[in-house]
């Protein structure tokens, strides 16, 4: 667990309605979160994080003057602002529309309503993308250890290589898709893979599938992280030879639980 505590966050809510605001403030502060700033508009929130950048921002879909998408873009695109964990809150359902989130390293998707369980997941993630814990392992040296990310998102690379940064892994390599991760595999020594599903030219079912089938490569541990939900979909990608699956957007625990599995065991 994170040595953090929610009471320590400080947070920007990005949300137009009063009464939401509100609301959730009061949800907030069930949490014992209490160093809560607001905004209304994408102008506000950019000029607020701007003026004192927050440690997370929790933001609802829609703006008189934007979207989250916008909100997040911008932010991604300041240095000053690109590695601030950002949660949607919204009551959009629509795969499609979400998309755009999960690929871009968000710490959660909560729904509008939420429950405190929720809320309460998702501040943990939080804590746990800030803070730095490493981990111990029976068969290897957490520092020795060397990982592919593959991400066809350079933001969701991002967030995977934090999260990994703060158990204690330091030699990561990154792939944009699954060719130049079968590339990089030809001239670097690896323990582990940490592959994104959905990527042009080869996706990570192909890639794992090449893993496999490789006398060089066979052994490798993979880890996928996906957003697909279907069963179809996921019977197909375990019977391809991953370790072990987890969703879009992750939480940094449950990768950390996965890792120790995974690793323990090779």
């Amino acid at each position: 667990m994170s040595t953090l505590c929610v009471s320590e966050l400080n947070i920007l809510l990005v949300e137009p309605s009063a009464l939401q605001r509100k609301i959730m403030i009061q949800q907030l502060q069930d949490e014992q979160v209490t160093a809560i700033d607001t905004a209304s508009s994408l102008h506000d929130a950019l000029e607020k994080m701007l003026r004192v950048p927050p440690d997370l921002v929790i933001s609802t879909l829609h703006f008189d003057d934007g979207s989250a998408v916008e909100l997040l873009g911008a932010m991604r695109r300041m240095p000053q602002l690109a590695e601030i964990p950002f949660m949607l809150v919204s009551s959009e359902t629509r795969k499609s529309h979400l998309e755009v989130f999960k690929q871009s390293g968000v710490v959660a998707i909560l729904p509008k309503p939420f429950t405190r369980h929720h809320l309460g997941s998702a501040l943990n993630a939080t804590l746990d993308v800030l803070d730095s814990e490493h981990i111990e392992l029976a068969y290897y040296d957490i520092e020795s250890l060397r990982v592919l990310i593959v991400d066809d998102s350079r933001m969701a690379r991002n967030l995977i290589r934090r999260v990994l940064s703060n158990l204690g892994i330091v030699h990561l390599i990154e792939a944009e898709d699954g060719r130049e991760a079968i590339n990089r595999l030809g001239s670097e020594t690896v323990d582990l893979v940490v592959t994104d599903y959905n990527m042009p030219e080869v996706n990570g079912l192909e890639l794992t599938e090449f893993i496999r089938h490789s006398e060089l490569h066979a052994h490798l541990p993979v880890l996928m992280v996906t957003s697909e939900a279907n069963e179809a979909h996921l019977s197909q990608v375990a019977q391809s030879g991953v370790n072990a699956l987890t969703d879009k957007p992750f939480e940094p625990e449950t990768v950390k639980r996965l890792l120790i599995q995974m690793l323990n065991q090779s």
